[in-house]
């Protein structure tokens, strides 16, 4: 039984320059030297099942890349047609098409910023600004402390301890 059959990649020789230098280039990251080896071995004609096993990849992940690279021909076209593109807008754009897709996720509850406050009050005395009768942070009363002080609505300890934990900024990204 035959699935769909595979769009076919047609490469401008400025498509095909790009993906080549992107293969070579010693600085690529072998994420997009995999992505532009698969896409240069479509262009070939070769089926997805083809270019897996030459490739070692799973079907599954040719067919994403050879139809995610066929998807941006009007990107591509738009491009040929400026008269004033260069090879650096060329690389960019395929460096974009070769780029992962953004992922699903739940929104951020709390900003880059929120996560800085609520550091900057762990960093207090506890009885100087608060006026709280300890030496140090329980992330119960840090949690309370930010409410109270409306830099965030509700937080729980738990999150408040992984921000302090972390040593980075969670929120941010």
């Amino acid at each position: 039984m035959r699935g769909r059959k595979a769009p076919e990649i047609c490469l401008t020789q400025r498509q095909q320059w790009v993906l080549e230098e992107i293969v070579r280039r010693p600085t690529s990251s072998q994420r997009d030297v995999r992505r532009a080896a698969i896409v240069l071995a479509a262009a070939t004609g070769s089926s997805n099942q083809e270019i897996a096993r030459q490739l070692h990849r799973d079907r599954d992940t040719v067919a994403y890349w050879r139809n995610r690279w066929h998807e941006s021909g009007d990107a591509w076209q738009a491009l040929e047609q400026n008269g004033t593109a260069c090879f650096q807008d060329f690389c960019d754009l395929a460096t974009e098409v070769l780029r992962d897709a953004p992922r699903p996720g739940a929104p951020l509850k709390f900003s880059a910023e929120q996560v800085c406050q609520i550091i900057a009050v762990a960093c207090e005395e506890p009885a100087d600004e608060s006026e709280r009768p300890v030496s140090h942070w329980s992330r119960r009363e840090l949690a309370e402390e930010v409410i109270k002080r409306g830099i965030v609505a509700q937080i729980s300890p738990r999150s408040v301890g992984r921000f302090l934990k972390s040593g980075r900024i969670a929120a941010a990204s």
